[in-house]
């Protein structure tokens, strides 16, 4: 008998929880209708599949066709399914009993959909900590996949990971099978003799196996990559290739471990894929590990330096975006209540508000993308609503874990959070009624990919793909003078009532480009934090900053009633000299070609002069918001927009709209107002 090399084959298929219609009908058109239709004509293929809950909902409802080939190949013995969390968290951020929850969610409808009680399990974004394994094992599964990186992060070298190994975690076992980095970027990037010889290179030992496991975007989705697979036939070519080789076997990763012997113990470290690691990092350390790796060459770093030179852990990415760590922390918070509220909805909404896509940034928008945070934060704000009802609450929490008190306000109407950390400012507002986070904005940051479109080196010029089509992390890119001139960074998080002290020289420009002359310490620092049943006031002893420090204290005061809050600015300075006050606010709607300012059309910017009124019209849901001051002042104003990496390039997404409300102050500064909202 011919020694075979054993094809272990699996994609992963994932959309974001309520992602646009429009994004899951293309999915269909040009991947996963397709790539099923010729998987059909094929049975004697095997292979494994991932799909998580959500999407596969939306195909068996809305896609019958495609649905009905899965079903075909099920039942024909040719896929076997794989678990995970229903609604795709990252397991190791969510709570043990969420985890399990989630898992046997996903692997009961797999067995009720397709008759299979999955043994293995698909690791959301290959983040692994061993911790996880008790949990895994309590859910039934017996193995997992991950990248041949996190094996080589642990000392193991490349040629030996041809099979699955066996790890433990306080005596609990889990088998672990690495994904080899070669097949990723062979299949389906490489021409069909390329990929085949791939493939035959695992055949170390008789019971050697080639092992892949990748996302089914790559096959129609990613740029390329539809006419490569399907108008040019790759994947069927593929496909009848291997079945015609007599030397590769296509084998189920359950058949491989129940009649194979593991190649031996492995006790891995907290990892994820190779550029996660590299995107996790902040941009300045980025650029630091890419110029390491340049000094110690490809090859090099390829064969031995993969061992030591690494990236960071996905949690990074809660200690790099606070917008993200504030997602994160908030689905903790509900998870605690879990129990106490012990609503079945409840649950249901809490496991929708822990999908992992809003949470981090690569070469995919995540974070980036408005919406992405939007369709978390309706479950969070579904979550609330059925937790509070119709309460009223002013409670503190300290979640977040920066050792600084979060106040949040339930009102019948509305959920306010203000930050005692971050200048005590409003860090959530939600719209109870349309679950809606008005405050759901993003910091404009320095990203180690604005590198490369800033200063654009010559050697890192696009070289063509002789052997078949790029992949994403090697395809070029170029951007326009528009998005080049639109990278701009803030010092301080896009918030409301944050206070700046300034002089006569602020202006539309200099705000619009974060670079106006700050006087205080207050737009970024901690305030001490005092709360009555129906106020709360934060409280900062700062400074002025002239050629010497000014002793400065600054008050806020909020005050809740049923349609909003009013505030109070109370300051008092030692410092001579006449400043601007700034009083920045930053609010994000769903749709901005349906948001009025002051009764005009939102443009790109503005100006309004000498008024005490901001009038902010969604016309999508229906509702005003109003801040008024019992002052005059300059209102000045523009759209946010961060430059984002993406599969298609690069893009420039609205993410709120920044206001200046602009009045004069000497020596101290008795400011009151509301900020209310009503229907319109």
């Amino acid at each position: 008998m011919k020694n075979t090399t054993k094809l272990l084959f699996g994609i992963h298929m994932h959309q974001p929880i309520d992602n646009f219609d429009w994004v899951i009908k293309h999915g269909v058109e040009v991947c996963y209708g397709p790539f099923f239709e010729v998987m059909s004509k094929y049975p004697q293929f095997k292979f494994a599949v991932h799909c998580s809950g959500w999407l596969m909902e939306e195909i068996k409802s809305k896609h019958p066709k495609v649905y009905k080939n899965i079903k075909y190949l099920a039942d024909k013995g040719s896929i076997e399914f794989f678990s995970a969390g229903y609604y795709e968290p990252i397991l190791s951020v969510i709570p043990s009993e969420d985890r399990v929850a989630q898992i046997d969610m996903l692997s009961n409808s797999i067995k009720k959909d397709f008759k299979q009680i999955p043994k293995g399990l698909w690791l959301t974004e290959r983040v692994w900590e061993s911790a996880l394994i008790p949990d895994l094992n309590k859910s039934g599964i017996k193995y997992t996949v991950m990248d041949d990186y996190h094996f080589q992060c642990a000392g193991f070298d490349e040629e030996i990971l041809d099979g699955y190994f066996m790890s433990e975690e306080g005596g609990k076992e889990m088998g672990l099978f690495p994904i080899s980095k070669k097949l990723r970027y062979a299949i389906p990037f490489l021409n069909v003799s390329s990929a085949i010889d791939a493939i035959k290179s695992f055949r170390r030992e008789k019971n050697s196996a080639a092992i892949i496991f990748d996302d089914a975007e790559k096959f129609g989705m990613w740029p390329g990559t539809y006419e490569w697979v399907y108008e040019k036939k790759w994947l069927e070519s593929f496909v009848q290739a291997v079945i015609a080789d007599e030397t590769i076997e296509t084998m189920h990763f359950d058949t491989y471990f129940e009649n194979e012997k593991p190649r031996g113990i492995a006790y891995l470290p907290n990892a994820s894929y190779y550029e996660m690691g590299e995107w996790s990092l902040r941009a300045h350390d980025a650029l630091k590990l890419e110029l390491l790796k340049k000094e110690m060459g490809e090859e090099r770093y390829e064969k031995e330096g993969v061992k030591f030179l690494k990236g960071g852990i996905w949690k990074n990415f809660l200690v790099k975006y606070e917008e993200s760590n504030r997602i994160h922390k908030r689905t903790l918070e509900l998870s605690k209540a879990k129990n106490e509220v012990n609503k079945k909805k409840f649950e249901l909404a809490l496991h929708k508000s822990q999908a992992n896509d809003s949470l981090w940034h690569g070469v995919f928008g995540g974070l980036y993308l408005p919406n992405l945070r939007d369709n978390v934060y309706t479950y969070i704000i579904q979550a609330e609503n059925i937790r509070y009802g119709k309460k009223t609450v002013l409670q503190s929490d300290m979640n977040e874990l920066d050792g600084y008190e979060k106040v949040k306000a339930v009102t019948q109407n509305f959920i306010f959070r203000f930050d005692s950390g971050n200048g005590g400012q409003l860090v959530e507002f939600d719209s109870r009624k349309h679950e809606f986070n008005w405050q759901n904005t993003l910091m404009r940051r320095k990203e180690a990919y604005h590198e490369h479109l800033l200063n654009p080196k010559v050697e890192e010029s696009h070289k063509e793909t002789k052997d078949g089509i790029d992949t994403i992390h090697h395809a070029a890119v170029e951007i326009s003078d528009e998005l080049r001139n639109s990278i701009v960074y803030d010092w301080h998080l896009k918030n409301s009532f944050v206070d700046h002290i300034t002089d006569a020289n602020f202006n539309l420009d200099n705000f619009k480009y974060a670079n106006f002359k700050e006087f205080g310490d207050f737009a970024n620092q901690a305030f001490e934090v005092e709360k009555t049943k129906e106020s709360i006031v934060f409280v900062r002893d700062g400074g002025i900053y002239l050629d010497t420090k000014k002793n400065t204290t600054l008050a806020k005061t909020y005050i809740l009633n049923e349609n909003g809050f009013e505030f109070a600015i109370d300051l008092k300075t030692e410092a001579k000299e006449k400043f601007e006050y700034i009083m920045e606010h930053n609010f994000h709607f769903a749709d901005y070609e349906k948001v009025l300012i002051n009764g005009v059309v939102l443009g790109q910017e503005g100006v309004l002069q000498n008024t005490q009124i901001l009038e902010i019209e969604d016309l999508l849901l229906n509702q005003k918001i109003i801040i008024q001051i019992q002052v005059p002042c300059d209102i000045y104003y523009f759209q946010l927009k961060t430059l984002s990496q993406s599969e298609h390039g690069f893009d420039l997404s609205t993410q709120g709209v920044s206001f200046a409300m602009k009045t004069l102050f000497e020596n101290s500064l008795n400011l009151v107002g509301f900020l209310e909202v009503f229907d319109v």
